[in-house]
């Protein structure tokens, strides 16, 4: 697997609305970008910190992993998004070769037009870690 750079931080949040005058006001960050993503349960905000983008999550149903993982008393970081240069399905498949713990066997459309998938934190010292690329 090629890493390229670290493409995003997903930080879990229960309002967009009520944490972005923070990144906005005090960080002096923009917002680009709210997108809902359904088939995860989310919506999205993105900010840009150099090249590193910062994803605002928040859930919009209690069967998100995002509504679950705050009801846990997580609340911050969620996840580190790596992009791949050789393709999400190459990474996820030398991953399963090293026996690393897959949450996602294929792909899937995510934000701002990406393929992601996820590897289970129980395989990553306990780092929820996505794999991306932009969709073709």
């Amino acid at each position: 697997m090629k890493i390229s750079r670290i493409d995003h931080l997903g930080i879990a949040v229960q309002s967009i609305d009520e944490v972005l005058p923070y990144f906005e006001n005090t960080l002096g960050l923009k917002c680009y970008a709210i997108e809902e993503v359904a088939d995860q349960k989310v919506k999205t905000a993105f900010l840009k910190v150099g090249e590193v983008k910062l994803e605002l999550l928040e859930p919009t149903s209690p069967e998100s992993a995002v509504a679950k993982f705050l009801e846990k008393g997580g609340r911050g970081v969620h996840h580190v998004a790596f992009a791949v240069e050789d393709g999400v399905n190459e990474a996820l498949a030398q991953c399963d070769e090293q026996g690393i713990r897959l949450i996602d066997k294929t792909p899937r459309a995510g934000a701002e037009k990406m393929n992601i998938a996820f590897l289970h934190p129980k395989s990553t010292v306990g780092i929820l870690t996505e794999l991306c690329e932009p969709q073709k």
